[in-house]
């Protein structure tokens, strides 16, 4: 069976490479993004409707449902917007290959001594990063108490309907990443780690679009574009999350395909841009609703490559006030059809219905949402709380990240930062005293776990984006293009800032903003003083040298020095691959994994469980190691207790917080949580399990 269903994703993944060419031109980079957002849209619509028909943990008919929605889009695509030219993807990997090697033996000596160590450094992350994939369990916070707790029940289910998890990330995220996190998770074989291959993915794929936006942009100029992708590879906060299971990196994936259709639709005018961008949208919004927060930044790169036409002759490359209305309706109509295909199912609407709320529900947007502020003060407090946010984040971003894991790194970054510390002091600005609007409060030495876990973009935000950023939006570097970028980076910056409380996991929010910052690097090679010319700006030449070098030492160690999940033995811990299934998982709260060892030692892989647990607690380490248990929630968030279902082998509970709920017998048993522990982010339940049968 395991050998059918490899063979059948296989198979899929063939079909899928061959939709693609059909549908896009013959391009490797295009080809490479419109198969990506194929295979995806493909499986999260077929996902939809298996839910819809209790199919969602069939092996069979995921393996022949998946076929049907390329089979329908590539023949859509034959009809409004047909593809004639008939090209070989094989062939043309070969030829780029052989393109790329001619590419680097040409460059001058400084840029490939440049490129050479962002290569190498590059090519050691992502060995390092496949290997941390393929062979360490997952262990991310949000997944242990709800993204990968619900994908294991919703199979075990055979249906995404809502059920009322412990969690409230369970029922109300969307669900369109669940579906690829099965599909790809029952067709190896239930290889646990296929949960991560869509992320891990991700970070590949965004890669290439940010290559081929950054072609867009400067007229194909290769070493503008490489430097483009091999520096947003070394961005921490993107990096990270390769070996992860968190939504940020793929939400960036989507946003950077909807960023290259549209760039790609103002060098072509081709109408096949503009419905590739509509499904790109509908995909991403379906994917999290935090992509309401970049509907200003995208409305104004749509602005640029849609909505105005450009100039003609010698002055094409500027932009006239002229309205492409025929352009606009075309892309507003798709929109709308993609938005109800992929986003509507995804679960706002059933939100709506059980919350009263498409996100969620209330205790959930008192805690992340604007109403911390406005509640105490009404909108001029936001205004003053979510102004100190931007600052916040702005001293976030100074940091050498990656480097500071180090000792050495950390006294280097500490120094550079006094006269920022100087200034907010006689500034005033209290950014560490007010709290009323911080999820955890602001301080300029964030706790080793916040930084080394989610870190910013490093060095080459702080020192050459955002410096790049401002000479373009002020007009002394010309380029329209990135003055639309900068006006779209910033505005995805205030609307982080001032849409919820600061929060110093918010790192990892930045990696759609990273997005559009990263493609401010193409200015060191098109304008004066580019890098490409010999004997030219020298001092240029060295400070981008000396950044870059920093930036590659700072990703080496970020990923070397993940605390969890670290490659070697460091920082006190074993590596990752010699750690053991439930104290990786339970890395981040370590006064539980004795509980949860002696959960995993005394109840069989094919019991029953009832949870009595609340919305922080680990939940997914308990499904053991084959997945096997069925663990049955009976405290959902803010409902009543439910009875124990009959057939119920065990009950597990917490007994600081169900004791008015349950009446503890003497033969229950104390799991064993450290409760002297000092320091935990969240302090862990004491735990009792009761044998019911």
């Amino acid at each position: 069976m395991v050998l059918i269903s490899l063979l059948s994703f296989g198979v899929f993944l063939g079909y899928i490479g061959r939709t693609s060419a059909g549908i896009c031109r013959p391009s490797l980079v295009e080809w490479l993004i419109t198969s990506f957002l194929l295979f995806a849209g493909s499986i999260i619509i077929t996902g939809y409707c298996l839910s819809a028909l209790d199919l969602t943990g069939t092996t069979w008919a995921w393996a022949i449902a998946v076929f049907i929605p390329p089979t329908i889009l590539r023949f859509v695509f034959s009809k409004i917007a047909p593809q004639t030219t008939v090209f070989s993807p094989l062939k043309m990997v070969v030829s780029r290959w052989h393109a790329a090697q001619r590419w680097y033996v040409s460059g001058t000596v400084y840029l490939r001594f440049l490129f050479g160590v962002m290569i190498l450094s590059v090519a050691i992350i992502g060995i390092t990063n496949l290997l941390l994939v393929l062979f360490t369990v997952p262990n991310e916070w949000d997944s242990m108490t709800g993204h990968l707790n619900r994908v294991v029940q919703y199979i075990q289910r055979g249906t995404m309907a809502h059920f009322g998890g412990t969690n409230w990330n369970i029922d109300t995220y969307p669900k369109s990443v669940c579906t690829i996190q099965i599909y790809s998770y029952l067709m190896t074989g239930k290889f646990e780690n296929a949960f991560k291959l869509i992320h891990h993915l991700s970070y590949w794929i965004t890669l290439v679009t940010v290559f081929g936006i950054a072609q867009r942009i400067t007229k194909n100029r290769l070493n503008a574009s490489f430097f483009c992708a091999l520096a947003f590879a070394l961005f921490l906060d993107f990096l990270m999350q390769a070996v992860t299971t968190e939504t940020d990196i793929v939400l960036a994936a989507y946003l950077s395909c909807l960023l290259y259709f549209l760039f790609t639709y103002r060098v072509t005018y081709e109408n096949r841009y503009l419905y590739l961008a509509a499904l790109s949208f509908g995909i991403v919004y379906g994917h999290k609703v935090t992509f309401t927060l970049l509907l200003p930044s995208v409305f104004v790169v749509m602005i640029y490559t849609v909505f105005l036409q450009k100039g003609k002759g010698q002055k094409k490359e500027n932009i006239t006030l002229n309205i492409n209305w025929p352009a606009i309706f075309k892309l507003g109509i798709a929109i709308v059809v993609c938005f109800c295909l992929w986003t509507l199912p995804t679960g706002y609407v059933k939100n709506v219905q059980v919350f009263g709320h498409p996100i969620g529900p209330p205790t959930s947007l008192k805690h992340q949402s604007i109403e911390r502020a406005t509640s105490n003060g009404g909108y001029r407090n936001l205004f003053e709380q979510g102004s100190r946010n931007v600052v916040r984040y702005a001293y976030d971003f100074v940091n050498l990240d990656g480097l500071r894991n180090v000792k050495i790194g950390q006294e280097i970054n500490r120094g550079m930062r006094i006269p920022l510390v100087w200034l907010e002091d006689k500034l005033q600005m209290r950014l560490d005293e007010t709290t009323e609007f911080s999820i955890v409060p602001f301080s300029f030495e964030r706790r080793f776990e916040f930084f080394n876990g989610n870190p910013y973009w490093g060095i080459f935000g702080f020192a050459l984006v955002f410096p790049l950023l401002f000479l373009a939006l002020f007009g002394i570097l010309r380029s329209p293009a990135h003055w639309f970028l900068a006006v779209a980076l910033l505005l995805h910056f205030a609307a982080l800032s001032y849409s919820a409380p600061y929060d110093p996991w918010k790192g990892r929010y930045f990696q759609e903003t990273g997005v559009f910052g990263v493609l401010f690097l193409t200015l060191l090679f098109t304008h004066k003083y580019s890098l490409e010319k010999s004997g030219y700006s020298a001092a240029l030449k060295t400070y981008v040298g000396v950044v870059t070098v920093v930036a590659c030492i700072s990703a080496l160690l970020a990923v070397f020095l993940n605390f969890r999940c670290l490659p070697f033995d460091a920082l006190g811990k074993k590596s990752a691959f010699k750690t053991e299934r439930i104290p990786m998982m339970t890395f981040a709260r370590p006064d539980i994994t004795q509980a949860y060892l002696k959960f995993d030692e005394l109840v069989p892989d094919s019991a029953t469980v009832a949870l009595g647990t609340i919305n922080d607690d680990f939940e997914y380490p308990l499904y053991g190691k084959h997945l096997s248990r069925r663990l049955i929630p009976i405290r959902p968030f803010e409902l009543p207790l439910r009875p124990i279902p009959p057939g119920t082998d065990y009950l597990m509970y917490a007994k600081s917080d169900t004791i008015d709920l349950f009446k503890p017998l003497p033969t229950d048993i104390r799991l064993g949580t450290d409760t002297t522990m000092k320091g935990m982010i969240v302090k862990g339940e004491d735990y009792y399990l009761r044998k019911l049968k």
